[in-house]
């Protein structure tokens, strides 16, 4: 049990950094989620395309660990003990983690992309401002800059990721693919 409030108070950080902004906003101005993609519309097609996104990551991934290992939110500081914890803590844990560390991270660069374009729009649709600047910030966020190959690498793959996610939500007007990356891949490698 004692996880759980760890996880709630490591939780209430991540929110406040990802998911607090957006949800006050859409709050205050009585904006419903849906407006920015969180609809059926496409749906697989999104979950499948922004999935391939993670492709160029997962062979960066290989690469430099010569393995995959494979366990969502792996990199999240809580994950093992949550899962080592037994029911019902392990469930409401995971189910805690991929609210804020999934839906909220993945949806929260959608918002931010939606409200660069929206003031920066663009007539090529590959010059996508909000795309540019989330993997950009991604990028900056998480501390992955350097200058030998594999920072680089790296980089191109997170970029990719960002990049690519938001450009088919974009093409699809369906936002879960973007959330459902970020459930299922990103801190998982």
């Amino acid at each position: 049990m004692y996880i759980l409030l760890r996880l709630l108070l490591a939780a209430s950080f991540q929110f406040g950094v990802a998911g607090l902004g957006i949800t006050i906003i859409r709050l205050l101005r009585k904006e419903k989620f849906s407006i920015h993609g969180l609809n059926r519309e496409n749906l697989i097609k999104s979950i499948v395309l922004c999935s391939l996104c993670f492709i160029p990551n997962i062979i960066y991934t290989y690469y430099i660990d010569g393995a995959i290992i494979y366990l969502p939110f792996r990199k999240i500081l809580t994950t093992s003990e949550i899962i080592l914890s037994g029911f019902p803590v392990n469930v409401i844990g995971i189910l805690i983690t991929s609210l804020i560390w999934g839906f909220f991270e993945g949806f929260n660069y959608v918002v931010i992309s939606d409200k660069i374009n929206e003031r920066y729009p663009s007539k090529n649709i590959w010059l996508n401002w909000g795309a540019i600047s989330c993997g950009v910030l991604c990028i900056l966020v998480h501390g992955v800059i350097g200058v030998t190959v594999n920072d680089i690498l790296e980089m191109v793959s997170i970029f990719i990721i960002i990049y690519g996610m938001l450009m088919v939500k974009n093409i699809t007007k369906n936002a879960w693919g973007c959330v459902f990356i970020f459930i299922m891949f990103w801190n998982a490698y």
